[in-house]
């Protein structure tokens, strides 16, 4: 496993980027409730996953939406969790969904009459690799800020460099 740090520009919190050699495995903000207390390796090289990810980043923190994904992989995903993941990675640059309109899409998929707004946030929250799968662009009722894993002053400050109105 590898740690490193991702140095945001001005207004973001630094990020965290773990990799297992092969993929990033986890991305999260310096003070994220979920966030694993890892420590960067100095003078560590990384994978080219993690020079990936940099690169990734580089492009999103420029203000576009990146034209590839760094290779990835969330473990401990259930098939719920998985739509959720994939309810996230549609959500496009610049745009919001809320957690009743993710759980009604899954619940059409699924063939059911309705499905928990609440287990969609926890699914949400549990995402382990953010920015990447785009957790910080799911919203409450009516577009309303709720809580984020990497602190609602990341989510703010993203939702903002994506040129999303906030109400």
């Amino acid at each position: 496993m590898t740690v490193s740090t991702y140095r945001t520009p001005r207004g973001f919190a630094d990020l965290i980027m773990v990799s297992d050699g092969d993929a990033l495995t986890g991305l999260w903000f310096e003070g994220s409730r979920n966030a694993p207390a890892l420590r960067p390796e100095g003078g560590a090289r990384e994978p080219p996953a993690l020079r990936e990810t940099r690169r990734w980043l580089d492009a999103y923190f420029s203000g576009r939406q990146p034209d590839f994904m760094p290779p990835y992989r969330i473990d401990g995903l259930t098939p719920f969790r998985r739509d959720v993941v994939d309810a996230m990675l549609a959500i496009p640059f610049g745009a919001t969904a809320t957690y009743g309109e993710i759980a009604a899409a899954i619940a059409r998929r699924r063939g059911l009459a309705r499905m928990s707004s609440q287990a969609v946030g926890q699914a949400v929250g549990w995402n382990p690799i953010c920015l990447v799968v785009p957790c910080h662009r799911v919203v409450g009722a009516a577009g309303a800020l709720v809580g984020y894993g990497g602190g609602l002053r990341n989510k703010i400050a993203l939702l903002a460099h994506e040129k999303r109105s906030i109400p």
